[in-house]
């Protein structure tokens, strides 16, 4: 009697195994592809149980080493989201080689109304990889990991940009409760506010307010004392080599301040980029095309990558026009609109956008200054 045989390989690599992990808050789900199966496995983990997932891992190499003979490598993916890169570094440091994969570049059915599980996309995810690994190009976007001190360094800026939101939420929330009776607010941000100008107040009828009112805005004051004092505390923080270096290169363009050059050195001028096209990509500043058969329009800036990166960005061509009027981007920029507002206007600060953050990585990259532009004294 002949002695049964190992299941057919999949085809692709048998010396490798594949895993697909689909993060939730709730559960991971790890679909593999491993050389001595026909068919994908499908594994259910607590969520965080990286433990748990490394121990399967290892048991699943097991299997593979006795079928073949050979150590097999692994490679893992899983999409960028909520769990952030803690997980492809422990891989990482495994031994494991992982992608973390951009959710968004990841091609799904078009059907009106498309069935959606957590293993679907796990069976995707392995066939983009598996696809990826082959050569085949725009199968899949993979994220560009920062390092654990590049991703430490961003978290200024990032709580800067939410402390400065919750100033203007709590400013808003004060004048508009005093409005509520007629007043307007006056001395907002001093310590003594309360008593040294609230509690003086008189409303619409000439009556003191009311003490429910009284006590919801001297709350209100107070937690936008302590935003403000959370702000000093957050500008005193000096940002790490070597993106305090590149910050201060920013800085010594006209029109730049610490905050713009602090936000465009953490958001985006850590990476390593290979040429204009990827950094104009990263910013969600390159045109989308729509083109089929005789159909053909614009659909505007693709609006993908960084989204803060493309905020300070568009903000900083504004500034640009202003502090730098003599620089080619300037000129450029006025040749094309000239007195035209609105519309065009919008559309032209975009691309002027575009050409100034692609000078500027020239800048801290090669030191070649934009033609024309001003330092400061």
């Amino acid at each position: 009697m002949q002695a049964p045989t190992a299941p057919a390989p999949i085809e692709g690599d048998i010396g490798t195994i594949y895993v697909a992990i689909e993060l939730s808050q709730r559960s991971w789900l790890a679909v593999l592809h491993s050389p001595d199966q026909g068919r994908l496995s499908r594994y259910k983990l607590e969520a965080g149980d990286c433990a748990g997932l490394l121990a399967l891992l290892a048991k699943v190499r097991s299997r593979v080493a006795r079928w073949s003979g050979a150590s097999p490598s692994v490679v893992s993916c899983y999409e960028a989201g909520y769990d952030g890169f803690w997980l492809h570094r422990r891989l990482e440091a495994e031994g494991i080689e992982n992608v973390v994969i951009d959710p968004a570049s990841l091609s799904v059915d078009r059907r009106a109304r498309r069935v959606k599980t957590d293993r679907l996309d796990g069976e995707q995810m392995i066939r983009a990889l598996l696809a990826w690994r082959r050569g085949e190009p725009r199968v899949m976007s993979v994220v560009g990991v920062p390092s654990a001190e590049q991703e430490d360094a961003r978290r200024r800026t990032r709580e800067r940009e939410r402390l400065v939101k919750e100033q203007t939420g709590h400013l808003n929330r004060i004048k508009a409760l005093l409005r509520t009776v007629g007043l307007a607010a006056d001395k907002l941000g001093r310590p003594d506010w309360p008593t040294a100008w609230l509690a003086q107040q008189r409303d619409w009828q000439d009556q003191p307010l009311r003490p429910l009112l009284v006590a919801e805005l001297t709350r209100e004051h107070a937690r936008l004392l302590l935003v403000r004092e959370q702000l000093e505390a957050v500008g005193e923080q000096p940002m790490p080599q070597p993106l305090s270096t590149t910050s201060h290169q920013l800085m010594r363009l006209k029109g730049l301040g610490p905050v713009i050059s602090a936000t465009l050195t953490s958001e985006l001028l850590w990476k390593d980029f290979k040429n204009r096209r990827e950094v104009a990509a990263y910013t969600g500043l390159t045109p989308s095309a729509w083109r089929s058969g005789g159909v053909e329009h614009d659909q505007g800036i693709s609006k993908a990558g960084n989204k803060r990166a493309r905020y300070v960005a568009v903000e900083l061509a504004w500034l640009w026009l202003k502090n730098q009027p003599q620089s080619a981007l300037s000129r450029w920029f006025h040749d094309r609109v000239g007195e035209q507002r609105g519309r065009i206007r919008r559309i032209a600060i975009v691309a002027l956008a575009r050409k100034l953050v692609v000078a500027l990585w020239r800048f801290v990259t090669t030191g070649l200054l934009p033609t024309d532009a001003v330092l400061k004294a």
